[in-house]
């Protein structure tokens, strides 16, 4: 059955929206070419998105065609705002952008307990985030999301209680929830940072891979399909709990010593650096070989264990260990997986860094207010 006008016309308007969005500014000829709508259509759909306050006028360009410039449409980026909170144990880290995603302002602050307990830390990051707001210039928010470590319901969205949190971790989002005029979002840092790196890092061209954050948890990301999979309760991914070999015994329902996180966290990595004399600091930049074979091969035991169930054809190294091991240890552990499965498995490391959750949080909190202010 043919869609009904209304509902073209919606169609065709996300559709040029969203070109606008992703390849911008363009011309009303180029949105001709790319969507394949006819001329009148393309010009009745870009008189209605002006009309609507999303698309304006951001210059001209005289290399399409003879005669008068042709006018280059533009999203109109101060429509909405947004922020992208990263949550660490001890700190937070602020982004505030506009609707194209363009930085306005960005900081951080350590947060803990100490000094003011619970709500005091959660002052400090609220207080964080309004600074920041103000410096942006940005009069309101449409969306916040927030990227904290721990499993997310996916019936609620909310946060779930861990005993290895800290209390202001829930209590940071319920308070941002109530005093900003504005969509709250929280995800897991992991799985942000999965959608950072298959929107614009290290797996542009994948659909299907597996991010492993190695940092001071362990754990990782499931993308299927190009889209993120967070299981029945939330906790695709939770590899720190993966019993594997090589560790003190078998981790438990309340914790994961015992398990992967054993011998890939960032305690783990310092370990076997001083083992081999090494300063923790900078052994993962050392080039010192014999470590980092050690340590390669300890990851590609957990590595193992996830591509002989899921398949992925790519392992994406992220967190502090992936990042500052850089390509260098990918390849490595890319032979050691080799060694141990006969599923030929692709193993990058991030292309992002220490900017993927920040920038994953700041993509997530982007759809929403595209969800919202597009038709």
């Amino acid at each position: 059955m043919a869609a009904s006008p209304s509902t073209a016309r919606a169609i065709n308007d996300r559709s040029a929206l969203r070109l606008l969005q992703d390849e911008g500014p363009l011309t009303a000829t180029q949105l001709k070419t790319l969507t394949g709508l006819s001329r009148p259509t393309v010009a009745d759909l870009v008189e209605r998105l002006q009309g609507s306050g999303l698309v304006h006028v951001v210059g001209e360009s005289g290399a399409e065609r003879r005669g008068p410039n042709a006018k280059l449409y533009g999203i109109v980026a101060d429509r909405a705002h947004l922020a992208a909170l990263d949550v660490r144990t001890r700190s937070v880290s602020v982004t505030v952008a506009d609707l194209l995603g363009t930085t306005l302002a960005e900081a951080s602050v350590p947060v803990g307990d100490d000094g003011g307990g619970t709500d005091g830390a959660v002052e400090r990051a609220v207080a964080l985030l309004e600074r920041t707001v103000a410096e942006a210039g940005a009069d309101r928010l449409h969306s916040v999301a927030v990227g904290a470590p721990g499993l997310i319901d996916p019936a609620t969205g909310e946060l779930r209680d861990s005993s290895g949190l800290p209390a202001w971790h829930r209590r940071l989002v319920a308070v941002l929830q109530e005093r900003l005029p504005a969509h709250v979002l929280v995800e897991n840092e992991t799985n942000l940072a999965a959608v950072a790196e298959l929107r614009e890092g290290a797996a542009r061209d994948r659909a299907d891979f597996v991010l492993l954050w190695l940092g001071q948890g362990v754990g990782a990301a499931v993308v299927l399909g190009g889209r993120l999979r967070r299981g029945a309760s939330g906790g695709a991914g939770e590899i720190g709990f993966l019993p594997v070999p090589g560790t003190s015994g078998l981790p438990s329902a309340t914790g994961c010593d015992g398990g992967f996180h054993e011998l890939a966290c960032s305690a783990a990595v310092a370990s076997l650096a001083a083992a081999h004399g090494l300063d923790p600091a900078d052994a993962l930049t050392s080039g010192h070989g014999p470590f980092l074979d050690a340590l390669a091969r300890r990851l590609a035991v957990g590595a193992a264990a996830v591509v002989s169930v899921l398949d992925p054809g790519c392992v994406v190294l992220a967190g502090e260990t992936g990042h500052a091991g850089g390509p260098g240890l990918a390849a490595r552990v890319e032979a050691g997986l080799a060694a141990l499965s006969p599923l030929r498995t692709e193993v990058r490391a991030t292309a992002l860094g220490d900017a993927a959750v920040l920038r994953g949080a700041l993509l997530r909190a982007r759809d929403a207010a595209q969800e919202e202010l597009f038709p």
